[in-house]
């Protein structure tokens, strides 16, 4: 790993030329107010789809498009059909730079960092799909990038555009729930396997993949038909962050909306069920804390502890759902379910039951005859593009085209990174896999304390030819 290596560098090594003229910024002004984004999209399979319908649906232009699939290109050729088509990225970036004003990434979580770094030292806009970044260190490194290069940012946790999360900052900023000292959250994933050893054996590539390319910075392994390529990579340490780097980033997003808890100073992992060297378990309960700090409100908020649940979890012998560990409100009807995915926010005034990943449905918990109490006065504006990947494009759509400032998109890689960090930190506690021992985590040294073996899961060793650009 060489995390010192430049772009020209990084160019010369992957494709054999060296990008020069092509890095000059290029950026839509204000003075272009309402000029058509051109852009270009790495991964237009898979999560890229929604990425392309978000592009038609604005009249943008695709000016060139890659996967590693040549099958997997989505409505690019019937739509934009003078769009390029490349496997490999970073060919399409050594080519098209100077032809592009903005990227969006949706590769598989360990090819995140390398195409938004390299489009971000270009001065171009950037949009890519949640989790930010695969290691510690790749959201140190955004987070430096986009306070230097001030280009436009926006992670891909949709919810953050709507109106749940809003609500349920206000409720938090209101006063209404009092002090919030506890959050506990709990999702239904994997829905992918996790939890078994590593694949044995061998099939032959198909003709339409790349399989050198697919697996980018990760170490070599075989292509197995069906187990890595289109989706199941979640569950493999290698290529995915499991259930907590695919949906935390989600259904924690409310929490660091109203919350602002900043990196934890702790972590730790309470309960692991089937785990394996190579693949996330299928189930487990995390926890961080989080110091003292101040609300966004300006207001003082106590030290927060956040416990997360997922997957499947052993209950006197038997596999059941990890909810059925989830702490429930005093005041909620016994006979009422907890969600399936949600957060519970304990208050020293009022718990708040929220339902859904993207803080879909919140309430103030009242026992049963109670009044229900209703929502708080409003204090965020409202996006006018709504929640889902529209609402996420168009805004961060308006600071790329100067209709707004840089730093406009709420998930913008100032909040999204450090908010990535802390997700992660939960998964190197797995890596470590000591039940109930607290890792210290020290956020200004961007190092653990008292664990060597976790510090060395900060960040990962990139294979030959794929070594990373510092940003900063």
């Amino acid at each position: 790993m060489n995390p010192q290596m430049n772009r020209r560098s990084f160019l010369r090594t992957t494709t054999g030329v060296v990008i020069s003229s092509q890095f000059g910024v290029n950026i839509l002004h204000a003075k272009n107010k309402g000029d058509k984004l051109r852009l270009a999209i790495i991964g237009s399979g898979g999560k890229g789809t929604d990425h392309l319908h978000c592009v038609d649906k604005a009249r943008d232009i695709v000016v060139a498009h890659c996967d590693i699939d040549t099958t997997r290109q989505g409505i690019v050729p019937a739509t934009w059909p003078d769009s390029r088509f490349y496997q490999d990225y970073r060919k399409l970036l050594d080519k098209e730079m100077k032809n592009i004003d903005a990227v969006m990434v949706a590769t598989p979580d360990h090819s995140h960092y390398q195409p938004t770094a390299l489009a971000m030292a270009a001065g171009k806009h950037c949009y890519t799909q949640k989790p930010l970044v695969h290691t510690v260190w790749e959201a140190r490194q955004l987070a430096l990038g986009v306070q230097k290069h001030k280009v436009a940012t926006q992670m891909g946790n949709q919810g953050r555009s709507g109106e749940g999360d809003r609500l349920i900052y206000e409720y938090v900023n209101s006063g209404m729930l009092g002090d919030v000292a506890e959050i506990h959250c709990v999702t239904n994933r994997p829905i992918w396997p996790q939890g078994g050893p590593r694949p044995t054996g061998e099939d032959p590539v198909p003709a339409n993949i790349d399989w050198d390319l697919w697996l980018g910075p990760a170490p070599t392994r075989p292509f197995k038909k069906d187990i890595y390529h289109y989706f199941n990579w979640r569950g493999f340490y290698d290529f995915g962050g499991g259930a907590l780097a695919d949906m935390a980033c989600h259904t924690l997003d409310s929490i660091f909306l109203s919350m602002n808890p900043g990196v934890p100073k702790s972590v730790e992992v309470l309960e692991i069920y089937k785990h394996s060297p190579d693949m996330f378990p299928a189930g487990a309960i995390f926890r961080w804390v989080f110091p003292a700090g101040t609300l966004p409100n300006g207001k003082p908020r106590p030290e927060l502890t956040i416990y997360w649940y997922e997957g499947k979890l052993l209950k006197d012998g038997k596999e059941v759902p990890a909810l059925e560990r989830v702490r429930r409100p005093a005041k909620l009807d016994p006979e009422r379910k907890m969600p399936e995915s949600g957060n519970v926010y304990f208050g020293s005034k009022a718990d708040l039951l929220i339902q859904g990943d993207y803080g879909d449905s919140s309430r103030i918990v009242t026992a049963p005859g109670e009044a229900a109490v209703g929502k708080p006065p409003k204090l965020l504006p409202r996006n006018p593009d709504g929640s889902g990947d529209y609402g996420q494009y168009a805004e961060w759509r308006r600071a790329c085209v100067g209709d707004k400032d840089w730093k406009h998109p709420g998930s913008n890689f100032t909040y999204a990174a450090p908010f990535t960090e802390a997700i992660l930190l939960g998964n190197i506690a797995l890596r470590v896999g000591k039940l109930g021992e607290k890792l210290e985590y020290d956020a200004t040294a961007m190092k653990f304390t008292n664990s060597e073996e976790a510090n060395r899961y900060l960040n990962k060793d990139y294979r030959k030819g794929w070594e990373p650009l510092k940003l900063g």
